[in-house]
Formats: structure tokens, sequence, C-alpha cells
């Protein structure tokens, strides 16, 4: 049986209002920094993805180019809850799932 071992948390996160972006840096220096749309538009929650056919319901597209986080709060050692300005707070970013989508967000254009 294989072992998985969970990502370590990022060693910093700060909400840069003016630029408009997450930033995490983590523990192997990586700094990413991920779009407030772009992030809110990949929201892994069941109101944002079928659960069933696991397509996503809410992308970028569909989110106030305006949006913007208003909370933030750990979950365990895993992951993060973000509340944002457009009322949406019951998705979980694990860490994992960040570290992912800052290699995704290099490639994002700021389109849907």
């Amino acid at each position: 049986m294989s072992e998985h071992k969970m990502i370590d948390p990022p060693t910093n996160i700060r909400a840069l209002q003016s630029e408009r972006v997450l930033e995490l840096v983590w523990e192997d220096g990586v700094t990413d920094r991920l779009p407030y749309r772009f992030l809110r538009g990949r929201c892994p929650c069941a109101s944002c993805v079928n659960e069933i056919t696991g397509e996503r319901v809410v992308g970028p597209e569909a989110i106030d180019p305006d949006v913007r986080p208003e909370g933030m709060a750990p979950v365990g050692s895993y992951a993060v809850k973000l509340v944002w300005s457009d009322g949406h707070s019951t998705g979980l970013f694990t860490w994992d799932r960040l570290r992912s989508l800052g290699r995704e967000a290099k490639q994002w254009d700021g389109g849907p």
C-alpha cells in the first residue's frame, strides 16, 4: 500500500487587494500568486462542481471580475476556507489543490 504524503501548508498567505491576488509562499521558496477571479472560479465545493459528474457548474466566466476574499480560516492542517465578497463560503482549498492551482495560474490569461 502506498502512502500519500500531504503537502505542508504555505509559510505565508496574503491577500494582496491592490493586485487582486492571493499570494502563497511555500516551504521550498516557490511563491504562487492566484488571481481572485481565477481562484473563485475553481472552487471545489458541491455548489460549484456537480458531485455526480464532476462537471464544473460555476467557472471563472460566471464570476464577478471584482470578487475578492473577505475572510480566510485554516481547516485543520490541510486546507483553508475562503469567504468571498459574492457571499460564497463553502469551498475548502487543500494545500495540494492550491499548489496545483499555482502552476495553472501561471498560464491563465485573465479571461473565462
